[in-house]
């Protein structure tokens, strides 16, 4: 894939942007009328938002705007995503793929991205309609970290309604203590108490074990960190924060912390 936006505006002054856009797009392998098939993708959860198509003019707006821009075929014009909602998509970046038929605008959605509410228009599972399961809004197509992450919300939603025997997650969401207790390493005075995930996962390490075994450990560790995340109901702003470290020196960014600290001490 060819990162188009990164390219431009790392490589090139402004004053050559529309002319070095206008080239690239040359190699795009636009249909009959123009138009090319344009995908929004989250760039922290990698959950597709929706679809759309593009012509050079919407590309060129999209790059030069920093929000997804589409054409829109029935209209015969062009729109940005969010105009009347302000559901804008931030773009970080905008991606060919190798045949340069197709587009993919990453972006940073300020709000759901489809006209019923729901997070991405992605939401209706084939697999469900097969075994004639109910369409629920929240049953979005998303990668497994997220899937995991939107199963241990519905647990804590459905803490209401527990009344029999509650499940492993259930459990820790209602026990701080528990749920700490498989995640911390606390050190006081002579007294260890070493996290049995976060300790197994270690032990892979220094008894030379197998990567199965180390993924089924670190399983483990993501696990219970997700679900003291959304005890404190902190969601993607993880990857987020992430994202934001990536240009930055681990060390300095470490000192910066300190330094916060110190002045609201």
């Amino acid at each position: 894939m060819v990162a188009l936006f990164h390219f431009l505006s790392s490589a090139f002054p402004l004053s050559s942007f529309h002319s070095k856009v206008d080239s690239l797009q040359d190699g795009v392998k636009w249909d009959d009328k123009g138009l090319a098939v344009a995908i929004a993708r989250n760039v922290d959860t990698g959950a597709i938002l929706m679809q759309g198509f593009a012509n050079r003019e919407a590309v060129f707006s999209t790059l030069s705007s920093r929000k997804a821009t589409f054409f829109s075929r029935s209209l015969s014009t062009l729109w940005t995503k969010g105009e009347t909602s302000n559901n804008y998509i931030n773009i970080h970046d905008v991606f060919l793929d190798c045949d340069r038929e197709s587009i993919i605008y990453l972006g940073k959605p300020d709000g759901p991205t489809c006209h019923t509410g729901a997070e991405t228009c992605y939401y209706t599972s084939v697999f469900d309609s097969l075994k004639q399961q109910e369409i629920e809004r929240n049953r979005l197509a998303l990668s497994s970290l997220y899937s995991l992450e939107s199963t241990i919300s519905q647990r804590k939603v459905e803490l209401a309604e527990e009344n029999g025997k509650p499940s492993w997650t259930k459990r820790l969401l209602i026990n701080d203590k528990l749920l700490c207790s498989k995640i911390r390493l606390d050190i006081s005075w002579h007294v260890v108490s070493v996290s049995e995930e976060a300790n197994e996962l270690c032990q892979t390490l220094e008894n030379n074990e197998d990567r199965l075994r180390t993924a089924s450990e670190m399983a483990d560790v993501l696990y219970h960190a997700m679900v003291l995340l959304t005890v404190k109901d902190v969601k993607v702003d993880v990857l987020q924060v992430l994202r934001q470290r990536f240009s930055q020196s681990g060390i300095e960014e470490k000192k910066s912390r300190v330094s916060k600290k110190s002045e609201q001490d």
